[in-house]
């Protein structure tokens, strides 16, 4: 039996004692120091110097005749110009990727009949400059003064004139969209067949006819690979507008040299145009960003950053190397207070 005495009496608790405060590192503890990229931040520099005389060597050249911009910026013989440019634009890219899609499909038929057809179209008119057919269409009364509806080889019920069917506005509508015609149909072509063909033999397993698996599963997967492409194929369509001034169209290039054929003040009716171009393509850069943000969706876990994320992240960098710089000056401090 055990006595009391011979009970061996529990330790107490040890008493609580403050938290000991973090000491800084020692002498011998090597620090970090983040690694300097000076070729970077040299090139940085030489950059922005030049971006900067050239800024200034745009603004203070009296020449550009800034005052004069701003006068006819806003006149409404430039704005229906750029109005009827926008119109142009937009018309032809409705109708030019509407026609590509069926040549693409047609280069990608079975059918060799229809494959020979659209290689033909895309071949003759990738191979032929956008000047020289506008000039074709706008003279092509010198071939068919008139066209006419009718039974093949006998009696025509409807004539008309060429030159009076086809004005500058219709015949700058015929060209570029037969131009952008056969560019959009190799872009459609491209971007289908990026397609895995994994997902055409999944949707015939299930039955899908071969147009609701081209229209449902196909073309949707496909616009990852159109979209980028489409979007340049659209800006550069907006500045090949231009081009039918030689056909006297009013557009946006054709409303400014109306004025500066009266006015003399050629620099600064140029520039008018070129920051309109400018402004505009901005605008279609943008939506082009989201349009391919949307489309990426299922392709990557993450989606890319808008531009106000992009900065947004980039202010967090900052604000964290600013913190890091603020805590590593401040250890020095706290081992002088120990």
């Amino acid at each position: 039996m055990v006595t009391p005495s011979e009970v061996t009496p529990a330790p107490s608790a040890p008493a609580t004692q403050p938290p000991k405060r973090a000491s800084a590192p020692g002498p011998d503890v090597p620090r970090i120091v983040p690694r300097r990229h000076t070729g970077r931040w040299l090139t940085a520099v030489v950059a922005l110097l030049l971006f900067a005389m050239v800024l200034n060597s745009v603004v203070r050249n009296d020449a550009f005749q800034w005052s004069v911009v701003g006068r006819y910026f806003t006149t409404a013989a430039v704005l229906d110009g750029l109005l009827l440019s926008l119109w142009l634009t937009a018309v032809v890219m409705v109708l030019g990727f509407l026609l590509g899609t069926v040549l693409a499909v047609m280069r990608l038929s079975v059918n060799p009949v229809l494959r020979t057809l659209s290689w033909g179209y895309v071949w003759i008119f990738r191979s032929t400059p956008l000047l020289v057919q506008l000039l074709f269409w706008f003279n092509i009364g010198a071939l068919y003064p008139t066209l006419g509806l009718g039974i093949p080889f006998g009696p025509q019920f409807l004539t008309v004139k060429t030159v009076n069917l086809l004005g500058p506005t219709l015949t700058a509508v015929i060209g570029l969209t037969l131009h952008e015609t056969a560019y959009a149909a190799e872009v459609v072509r491209g971007g289908i067949l990026s397609v895995d063909a994994g997902q055409t033999e999944a949707a015939q397993a299930l039955g899908l006819s071969r147009r609701r698996t081209l229209r449902r599963i196909v073309v949707p997967q496909a616009m990852r690979s159109i979209v980028p492409t489409a979007g340049n194929m659209l800006i550069g369509t907006l500045k090949g507008t231009s081009i039918v001034s030689v056909l006297a169209v009013h557009d946006l290039l054709y409303s400014v040299q109306l004025i500066y054929n009266q006015t003399y003040q050629v620099i600064p009716l140029l520039m008018v145009a070129t920051l309109w171009y400018i402004a505009v393509t901005t605008v279609l850069s943008t939506g082009q960003f989201y349009v391919e943000r949307y489309y990426a969706r299922g392709d990557s876990r993450a989606l890319p950053p808008t531009p106000l994320q992009r900065l947004r992240g980039q202010l967090t960098a900052v604000r964290r190397r600013l913190s890091a710089a603020t805590a590593a000056d401040a250890h020095p401090a706290i081992g002088g207070d120990r």
